[in-house]
This record gives structure tokens, C-alpha cells and sequence, in this order.
């Protein structure tokens, strides 16, 4: 099982490993922190190796006479030991009595100096902070009463026990978090560029497919993914060419019942079987050039979206039409200018054509950018507001066959919108009038 786990690249492999290298990370650098800053530590002196070193010298200096004493601990000084003899245990600024130290736990204490040598140990933590006097200091008793004193002085300054295990917390959480944020990491990029491919294609159909990655569990959601979007791929693509197909198919007929309508000899039925041809042609004309536009999608690029809107108000005006417009001078967007623009005329139509006071507004909020389109008209009853996006839908009372309207713009228009990841909705005015807004997906 443990093999098997080990050999497949999976999440629960790659999770495995990852606790297991935080506990390694965390442990190494445990380990240095105790190997390297062993002088910052402090511990107990019967660790900090001083016992050890002043065995051999005590035995020394008390075989001499009571006169040479000061003069051999003098001599027996380093800059790594101080030596210091006094007749008085008083003679020396001690804080307090001291540890006893028993001998007999120390091997080269026993061996040289016996079991019952009186020894008095300091850790610098028995000073008062701040003192100068704060190190490891032994203190040995003599035969005769007087005494010695060993002090390491690069012994004398480090970390308290406190912070030594403060530091030991923080130095495995710093290895956990480091560790986690690499695995995280290399997690996380295969699944962003997974969701970035998937609001891609929500944008582009024609999208290409994800390139296999990551761990197993995320290979297998890209290949069923790559394969739910081959199948909408072609069955889009079917059903693009067979409508496409269907409709053109009709003008052959349409255009034999346009040549024998000519030759009726009740002139108003003519008129009116030509007219009732004619708006078969328009919707037919308008299919084959909806579905085109489906099947041939416009690249993506960056563009001055309020620049476009306010070329597009300048043409109206140009037609002594008149449209107000409120938004920032500036604001770049990525995405299909042509469909834009054709969205936005579309609504603009509409404003002008069914209502009055035409307003466009642009903001933005976050990620999200808004285009309003609203007018002063009589609006849409609430029970159509969805039904006037179905395509060939038009209202009668507002969208008649003499505006020369198929019901498409509407349908085109939202499925331009959806096709760069927005969404365009209608809603009527509190007081009067319609109010078209379009979201378009964009990035701080």
C-alpha cells in the first residue's frame, strides 16, 4: 500500500510527502540551531563542559603551598578559563551559595578529586540581569579551606531556556509553513490554470484543450474536462452547420414563390405574400449571419472600452441624436471590440428607436464592469423581460414587422456578452423607460 502510494503521483502521495518534509525541514534546522548556537544556549553548567577542565587544575594548585596558589591560578588563567584563588569563600562577589555540584556524577571530578569535594556552582542567570559579573563560575573547596574559582567569560552571554524553546517552536513552524508553501504551490498552479482554461472556454468556445498536469486526481478532471469540451465543440458545430444549412437551404424555395407571386392577379394578395416573403428572407438573411458570427469568433484584445462608447455616441450625434453619457475617460478592457460595439448599438437602437433620453453609463466595481444603456420609454411588461432574448421573439405592440426587426439582435447581443464570460439583463425603470446592463468580467 505505502509502495504504491509512493510510486503514483497523486494528491494523497503529494500530501504524504509534504508532511514528511516539514518534519525533516523542522528537524534539520532544530539540529542547527542546537549545533550552532551552542553559546548562545544556556545550560546547566554540569553540560556547559567546565567541570571537566578544572579537575586536573584544582589537584594541581592544591598540592602547591598556600603562598604559590595565587600565582598558579594566575598562571593557569586563559582567555577562555579564569582561574582565581582566595583564602575566604567570602572574598569572592558571589550571588548566593550556589548549586551543589556532587562529584561523584562527574567521572573526572571522582577520579581526580574524589566523592566528597564540595563544589558550588553559578549559572549567569544568577546574577541580576544586566549584571556584568553574570557567567558560569565553579566554585571548589580546597583541603584547607580556601578556595578556587573557574570562570568561562565566552560562556557568559546566550539565550534563556524560555527563548531557546521559543525559538525552537518558531524554527519548526518557519520549516512547516516554507515546506507547505512550496507543495502548496505546486498544487495550486496546475488547478489555477485548470479554472483559468475553464472560464476561457465559458468565453470561447472554440478554446483550445487544457494540457494534462498536476497530480492524478487533477489529470483525470482535465482529460474529463478536455472531454466534455470536445463533445459541446462538436455538437455546437453540428448544430451551427445544420441550422445554417436549413436556412439556406430556404432561399431556393422563397425566391420560386417570389418569381410566381408575380403573376398573381389579385394585386393585394401579391402585395401581401411578397411582404410575408420578404420577412422570411430578412430572418433567413439574419440566421445565416447570426451563425456565421457563432462559428467565426473575433480575437480578444485590449482596448479602450470608454473610448469605443464615446465613438459610438459621436456617430449619433453626427445624426443630430442626442445620448448622454457618464464614466471614466479611460478604462482599458480585454476583450472582442467588434462584438462590443455591436452589443452596445443594438441596445442604443433600441433606446432610440422605443424610447426617449437615451443614456449610456459606464463604471466600474472590483472585477466587474457595467455598461447601462436605459431610455425614458414605455418599457417591456415584466412577463417578457427574459422572453424578448428567445430568438425571432418580438413584442407587438413595440417590434413590428415595419421597423424590420427579426427578433435576433436581442439574442445575438447576449450570447456575444456571454461569449466574453458577462451577462447582459433588462429590467424596467421605477418611473419610466428600460434599462439595459451589460457585465463584463474584469481584472484590478
Amino acid at each position: 500500500m505505502i509502495l504504491r502510494l509512493l510510486r503514483h503521483d497523486s494528491l494523497r502521495r503529494r500530501i504524504a510527502l509534504t508532511i514528511v518534509a516539514a518534519m525533516l525541514a523542522s528537524l534539520i534546522l532544530n539540529a542547527m540551531f542546537v549545533q550552532v548556537a551552542g553559546i548562545w544556549a544556556r545550560p546547566p553548567i554540569e553540560r556547559s563542559g567546565l567541570l571537566e577542565q578544572i579537575a586536573a587544575t584544582t589537584r594541581v594548585i592544591e598540592a602547591a603551598p598556600a603562598e604559590l596558589r595565587a600565582q598558579l591560578a594566575s598562571a593557569a588563567s586563559s582567555p577562555t578559563l579564569v582561574v582565581l584563588w582566595k583564602a575566604h569563600r567570602a572574598d569572592f562577589d558571589l550571588p548566593g551559595t550556589g548549586a551543589p555540584v556532587e562529584a561523584g556524577k562527574v567521572p573526572a571530578l571522582r577520579q581526580l578529586l574524589g566523592d566528597n569535594r564540595q563544589i558550588d556552582a553559578f549559572n549567569p542567570d544568577d546574577w541580576p540581569q544586566g549584571n556584568p559579573q553574570a557567567h558560569y563560575v565553579a566554585l571548589v573547596r580546597l583541603a584547607d579551606d580556601s578556595w578556587l574559582s573557574f570562570t568561562p567569560p565566552q560562556r557568559s552571554w546566550g539565550l534563556s531556556f524560555n527563548l531557546r524553546i521559543a525559538v525552537i517552536i518558531g524554527l519548526g513552524l518557519v520549516a512547516t509553513l516554507l515546506v507547505a508553501w512550496i507543495a502548496t504551490r505546486q498544487l495550486a498552479n496546475p488547478l489555477q490554470r485548470f479554472a483559468h482554461a475553464a472560464r476561457r472556454f465559458g468565453g470561447d468556445i472554440k478554446a483550445p484543450a487544457i494540457h494534462i498536469e498536476g497530480p492524478h486526481e487533477i489529470r483525470q478532471a482535465i482529460i474529463a474536462f478536455n472531454t466534455m469540451q470536445a463533445q459541446i465543440q462538436h455538437f455546437i458545430a453540428e448544430r451551427t452547420h445544420m441550422l445554417a444549412s436549413i436556412s439556406h437551404d430556404l432561399r431556393a424555395p422563397l425566391t420560386r414563390m417570389r418569381l410566381r407571386s408575380e403573376f398573381m392577379e389579385d394585386l393585394d394578395y401579391q402585395r401581401k405574400m411578397i411582404r410575408d416573403i420578404e420577412e422570411m428572407q430578412s430572418m433567413i438573411n439574419a440566421a445565416l449571419a447570426f451563425f456565421r458570427e457563432d462559428t467565426h469568433l473575433e480575437p480578444c484584445t485590449a482596448f479602450d472600452l470608454s473610448e469605443l462608447l464615446q465613438t459610438i455616441i459621436d456617430d449619433y450625434r453626427d445624426q443630430n441624436i442626442a445620448i448622454d453619457f457618464s464614466g471614466p475617460p479611460h478604462l482599458v478592457y480585454y476583450g472582442r471590440p467588434l462584438g462590443i460595439k455591436r452589443v452596445i448599438v443594438n441596445l442604443l437602437e433600441n433606446a432610440v428607436k422605443y424610447g426617449t433620453q437615451p443614456r449610456t453609463v459606464l463604471s466600474r466595481d472590483g472585477h466587474l464592469i457595467c455598461i447601462e444603456v436605459s431610455d425614458a420609454g414605455p418599457g417591456i411588461p415584466e412577463e417578457f423581460l427574459q422572453r424578448v432574448f428567445d430568438p425571432f421573439f418580438r413584442l407587438e405592440t413595440s417590434r413590428n414587422r415595419d421597423t424590420g426587426g427579426v427578433g435576433l439582435g436581442l439574442s445575438a447581443a447576449r450570447a456575444i456578452v456571454r461569449e466574453q464570460g458577462g451577462e447582459l439583463t433588462l429590467r424596467n425603470r421605477s418611473s419610466a423607460g428600460l434599462v439595459a446592463r451589460v457585465e463584463l468580467p474584469g481584472e484590478d
